[in-house]
């Protein structure tokens, strides 16, 4: 039986090593760039160096951590987080680059669920949220879809961010194709350029056994 690792790491104790894996796990598998890219070669891989890893993702002076797996000893995926507290008080954690290994994909190293997502949320906090992200391509990324009341807009669009990353939508899109065959899909379309945006609640722990009465709190 293989034998499945999961780590945590906070900012600081990310070495270079671990982020030069980082990258080309991420270069090797993420997706390849679009037809509408203007400073790649359209079908070229998505490539990330560590620099820039270390740079957009665990910035100095920022609560972000960096997660990893690995089975008999080999990075099969990862995910970077980052936390902030908007103006509100409440705290956000961002979830991205979740990337997985082709060689270990269906197998439950990346599992989520999105079959009770409340539209409400999202728009109602998105926006908060976004701007008060000490990352600046979140906070400068524009929100997109009908959830955001924009008129006129008939593109299917419901819930994404236009960040202008312009990576090639195919292999997603097929796999869109599948989840909509089992079940409703609450984002609506996803247009060249766009990332879809989902913001949950989650609820706050507290380290007393007795039973939590804490209200939710959004997270994204």
């Amino acid at each position: 039986m293989a034998k499945q690792v999961f780590e945590r790491f906070d900012g600081g104790e990310v070495t270079d090593g671990m982020l030069m894996e980082a990258s080309l796990l991420f270069g090797k598998n993420y997706g390849i760039w679009g037809k509408s890219v203007s400073l790649a070669k359209p079908g070229s891989r998505v490539r990330l160096s560590k620099d820039r890893l270390r740079a957009q993702y665990l910035p100095d002076g920022t609560n972000c951590s960096y997660v990893r797996v690995t089975v008999d000893g080999h990075l099969a995926g990862h995910a970077f987080s980052c936390r902030w507290t908007c103006d509100d008080g409440k705290t956000v954690c961002r979830i991205t680059q979740l990337v997985v290994h082709r060689d270990y994909r269906e197998r439950g190293l990346a599992v989520g669920g999105i079959n009770a997502t409340q539209l409400d949320i999202i728009r109602d906090h998105a926006e908060p949220i976004m701007k008060a992200s000490p990352i600046s391509y979140v906070r400068d990324a524009q929100l997109r879809g009908s959830l955001f009341h924009h008129p006129g807009d008939t593109s299917g669009v419901i819930s994404s961010v236009d960040t202008n990353f312009f990576v090639d939508h195919a292999e997603l899109l097929e796999a869109l194709a599948w989840v909509r065959e089992e079940r409703d899909w609450p984002l609506g379309e996803l247009l060249d350029g766009y990332e879809f945006l989902l913001v949950l609640e989650a609820r706050k722990r507290r380290r007393s056994r007795c039973r939590s009465t804490a209200r939710p709190e959004p997270s994204a």
